[in-house]
């Protein structure tokens, strides 16, 4: 039996995945699976360049809006909601269009990876919860060395889970590597490129919008509060770097300043994550061509 087809549109912050998603939906009956960590947020809209209604020009989204700044969100529940957004669209007769750069998600939900349930030591994680994160890093590191590998060190969410992991007997890693990682669907990964000065550019402008359009209201409005902050939602760039702000140890000039630094930083990393973890068909982001291809590769059987 051939595997459903799927088009995933990939490539790194501020390139226009979004704009183009669209176009294609509306050409290939399409509906369109947002695969980004931060737009699942409701009001978080302006930080995470969410897609605006009128921007969807009537085709359906999904993963909008779907949390609350307050509960949390990760892979797995990624995992499990793309996975059953994917089988509505199909079930509609529509086209599976998934657009995002957040990298694992995409991977977890396309393929064969398994999140096994297991009971957690809540001593332990109590335990954990008392340490800093210089202490949680630290532990992991002789525990899980190779999970710090795709770990921030200030993300304590995801340290303090490997770390829970590495507790049950496998480690994150070892547990990874022993998933085979094959497509559960036929995919065609495009993935958008540009020149990366121009790319940069662009992600500036794109950060300077975004304050135009009221960036530091928003964060105001629902991160002032010191006991946010530990929110996964408060982890994102466009939010975190605003907690110097409140602590007012930086100016809004000099928070403008480290989005877009670490904007620029995040596409870099997008870049080599897709090009070492996919097959992705890459094209200049105003190449004409593209839609041909997908129209190629939706008459070909699937594999």
């Amino acid at each position: 039996m051939s595997k459903q087809k799927v088009l995933a549109i990939v490539g790194p912050t501020g390139i226009g995945k979004t704009s183009l998603s669209v176009q294609l939906a509306k050409q290939f009956n399409g509906e369109i699976i947002s695969c980004d960590s931060m737009q699942v947020y409701r009001k978080m809209d302006v930080g995470t360049a969410k897609v605006t209604p009128e921007e969807m020009e009537g085709i359906p989204h999904y993963l909008i809006d779907v949390q609350d700044i307050d509960e949390d969100y990760n892979v797995k529940i990624f995992q499990e909601k793309c996975r059953a957004s994917i089988d509505t669209i199909v079930k509609k007769g529509k086209f599976p269009i998934l657009c995002g750069g957040t990298g694992l998600y995409l991977k977890a939900a396309l393929y064969d990876y398994t999140f096994d349930e297991e009971e957690e030591d809540s001593e332990y994680t109590s335990y954990l919860q008392s340490l800093s994160n210089e202490e949680l890093y630290e532990m992991l590191k002789k525990e899980d060395e190779k999970a710090l590998e795709k770990i921030h060190p200030n993300n304590r969410q995801r340290l303090i889970r490997a770390l829970q992991i590495a507790h049950t007997g496998q480690t994150k890693s070892a547990r990874e590597e022993s998933q085979k990682h094959e497509p559960l669907y036929d995919v065609y990964f495009l993935g958008l490129d540009m020149d990366r000065s121009l790319l940069h550019e662009r992600i500036n402008k794109r950060v300077d919008i975004m304050f135009e359009n009221g960036l530091v209201k928003e964060v105001e409005a629902l991160f002032s509060n010191p006991e946010t902050w530990n929110y996964n939602s408060f982890m994102g760039i466009g939010y975190k770097e605003f907690k110097a702000y409140f602590l007012k140890e930086k100016t809004i000039e000099e928070v403008k300043t480290q989005i877009q630094t670490n904007s620029r930083r995040y596409a870099k990393k997008q870049y080599t994550w897709f090009k070492n973890q996919m097959d992705v068909h890459w094209f200049e982001r105003t190449d004409p061509t593209i839609s041909q291809q997908v129209q190629d590769w939706l008459g070909s059987e699937s594999k």
